[in-house]
């Protein structure tokens, strides 16, 4: 039971690095059906009255859209009846025609990438993606995502292609009037495919190098822990988790100070 405990608490951590270096704050598509399919799991999908009050909602929307075809608030009323409807594919349409109407929001480029993820079409996902990166080669977000896509597809090469070459690019540009592009997150992107991947040695290369560049950053150092943990090297794993204890928000150190008496208890396994 405290190994099961033990690797919960290095899986929310992870999980938590991970949300911090490429943070959305809209609903993720995927947690939005993943949700819908495990409540169909128990009850039914949709009452019949339920049914029926949706599409009599949807016919509303439709007319707006037949007078007015760029209508968001009628695109998003129809999107968002297909999720309760637990029609992804449905919902892609219109996803699709926001992100148009809309191509300086990212937003609507990531959802639209996510919900295509989630129905296997891993190009358009990744089209959707590269569509913010064309007007913003390191929004973190995007980059995340696609990096995510990636090594679902186990393509660990291509994902560590792209955060090298934007690492380039980033710091080619990377001016005094241009000091928006968070290069220390690109860089934990590219420690974690290292990680997930098993080349410790070039995560902690990368980690030591944000670590060195933004001494206060807790994230790099929480990471590295992470890397050691995997490798079993607990003593040092532990000596670092008291360095990112010390520097974390508030908010974090329960879970950091949680792991590191898990770990003088029973050891994660690598």
């Amino acid at each position: 039971m405290q190994a099961k405990r033990d690797r919960w608490v290095y899986v929310v951590l992870i999980t938590m690095l991970l949300a911090l270096i490429g943070f959305s704050g809209l609903p993720l598509i995927s947690s939005i059906w993943q949700e819908n399919q495990l409540i169909s799991q128990t009850s039914p999908r949709i009452t019949q009255d339920q049914q029926i009050q949706l599409e009599a909602e949807a016919k509303g929307y439709q007319k707006v859209l037949e007078r007015e075809p760029n209508n968001q608030t009628a695109l998003k009323g129809l999107l968002n009846i297909k999720i309760q409807q637990q029609d992804l594919q449905g919902a892609i349409v219109f996803l699709e025609k926001l992100a148009q109407l809309n191509p300086k929001q990212p937003e609507y480029f990531i959802l639209l990438a996510q919900a295509k993820q989630q129905t296997e079409d891993f190009e358009g996902a990744a089209a959707a993606y590269n569509q913010i990166l064309k007007q913003d080669v390191a929004n973190i977000q995007a980059l995340s995502g696609i990096i995510s896509l990636y090594l679902f597809q186990d393509l660990p090469q291509r994902a560590i292609a792209i955060l090298q070459d934007t690492l380039k690019q980033s710091q080619s540009s990377q001016t005094a009037s241009e000091n928006t592009i968070d290069i220390a997150s690109i860089k934990l992107l590219l420690g974690e495919v290292y990680s997930q991947t098993e080349h410790y040695s070039d995560a902690n290369q990368i980690y030591e190098e944000v670590i060195a560049a933004n001494p206060q950053d807790f994230r790099p150092v929480l990471a590295k822990a992470l890397v050691l943990s995997k490798q079993g090297e607990n003593s040092q794993a532990k000596t670092w988790l008291k360095q990112a204890l010390s520097l974390a928000p508030a908010q974090f150190k329960d879970q950091i100070s949680q792991l590191i008496d898990n770990l003088a208890i029973n050891p994660v396994e690598p």
